[in-house]
Formats: C-alpha cells, structure tokens, sequence
C-alpha cells in the first residue's frame, strides 16, 4: 500500500468517524439523557464536528466524509474516479465504527431510556430510540411515529427535502473551495462549511432528520438493525431508508456540485 493510498484513508476513515460519532453522540445525549436541547444544539455540534473533521484531515484526503460529494467531485472536478469506490468504502466503515463507539458510550442510557418510556426495542414505536443511529422521517424527537405523526412529511416530501438541503450543502462546497473564488473564505473554509451545514440542519431536521449523507445514515442505521432494533429501521419508512436517505442525497449533490462547478468566479474577477 502506498503513502499516499494510507493517507486518504485514514483521512476518509477518521473524519468520517469524528463527524458521525460527534453528530449521534449530540443526538444520544438530546434524545437518551433527555437533556432539553434543542434543534440548533444539535446542529452545531455536527456543524463543529465537520469543522473539526476537515481540518484535522483535509490535507490527508480532501475530507469528503461523504459518499454523495465524493461523487459530485468525482463528476465535476478532476478527482481521480478509480478512487471513488475506495473512499465511499472508507466512508462507511468509519461512520459504521462511529456508531459503535456511540452505543458504547450511551447504551445504558438507551436501555434506561427505552425502560423508562414502555419500548420493546425492535418493536414498532422503537424507532423512538432507534433516531440516535439513523434517520427517520419526520423527525420522531424521540417518540414512536404515529399515523398522526407521519402527515406533515410525505415519502416524495423526504425526497425532496433531501436533495435540496444536499443540493445546497454540495453547492456551497463547491463554491467555497473554488481556487477561483477571491471572496472565499480561504482557511477558514471548514468552518464556514461547518456553519452552512449547522444552518441547513436547523431548517430540515425537524422534516427529515438532515442526513445529506448516506455513510452517515446507512452506516449507523445498520448498526442499529444489528444491536437489536432488528427490521425497525428498514421498515418504519418503508423503502425510505434508501429512496431518501441514499438516492435523494447523491441526486442533490450532483445537482448542487454542478451548479458550483459551474459559477463564474473567473468573469466576475476581471472586471
């Protein structure tokens, strides 16, 4: 294995596992301690954990940390397409690896949690508990989706609120990282990513979760299945789990990625 093969996946697999351990680990701690926290608590922790991610290892491999903009810059930027499978690979297993490492820490304020609300894990209702590994639309806040509960967000809704939020997160991205882009936030650039994705978070979390990212999602929603939520996280939504929370946020990130790659810096600077 090469330096440079070693490098973008600890880059890939170590950021990845910060952002989604800091991310669920806000969540365990809103949802299993029942500290009253709300949407923008929440959001900034995953916002500063991506912040913290891409510095600590950009240099490494670019910190993607996600499978839908490693395909958007796979498409329209010359990042090298025989690593594209390798890095959504890495993705995954880091994001798996942080949701183990949330259980651990949280499993026995899970268990109290679920004890002390009357939930039979991988039973219908549990996916009260099962939110702080993947995600379930519309947001459960930590209760069981009644059919009462379920009418505000649609199934094509949760699409669409996916491919949006992703769509805007892959555009400014984009947009950010642009070496054409003289008003750039330039080394600060992690943490302006990681305030746009606090604030999208802040509008889409209450409909859909705010995953824009299916190693995030899939990867804990796995593990969930694994610990003992069984098929709840792969039915509560129906087919949602992949339409949703894997489709909608690739499509969005082609769509945002293409329009950032599209923005004419280079015009506006010769005037």
């Amino acid at each position: 294995m090469s330096k440079e093969t070693l490098a973008w996946i600890q880059g890939e697999l170590l950021g990845t596992f910060l952002l989604v351990f800091f991310g669920c680990g806000a969540v365990a701690t809103a949802v299993a301690l029942d500290i009253p926290i709300g949407v923008f608590q929440v959001a900034i922790v995953w916002g500063l954990g991506l912040t913290a991610s891409i510095y600590l290892t950009g240099t490494l491999s670019g910190a993607h940390l996600n499978p839908a903009i490693t395909l958007a810059f796979t498409l329209f930027t010359r990042f090298p397409a025989k690593r594209a499978a390798g890095y959504m690979l890495v993705q995954f297993a880091g994001a798996f690896l942080a949701a183990g490492a949330v259980y651990a820490l949280f499993g026995g304020a899970i268990e109290a949690f679920e004890a002390e609300q009357g939930i039979r894990r991988g039973a219908p209702g549990s996916e009260a508990s099962a939110m702080i590994f993947g995600e379930y639309f519309p947001n459960p806040g930590g209760e069981a989706l009644t059919e009462t509960a379920r009418q505000p967000v649609s199934h094509l809704r949760a699409c669409f609120a996916e491919m949006l939020g992703t769509a805007l997160l892959a555009l400014a991205i984009f947009g950010f990282v642009s070496k054409l882009n003289a008003g750039g936030p330039g080394p600060l650039t992690p943490i302006a990513i990681g305030l746009t994705l606090t604030t999208l978070i802040c509008v889409f979390a209450p409909l859909t979760m705010a995953g824009f990212n299916p190693a995030r999602d899939f990867a804990p929603r796995l593990f969930s299945s694994l610990a003992g939520w069984k098929a709840i996280p792969f039915t509560t939504n129906g087919m949602g789990w992949f339409t949703v929370y894997m489709i909608s946020p690739c499509m969005g990130a082609l769509i945002g990625g293409y329009l950032g790659s599209r923005l004419d810096y280079q015009s506006s600077s010769s005037r």
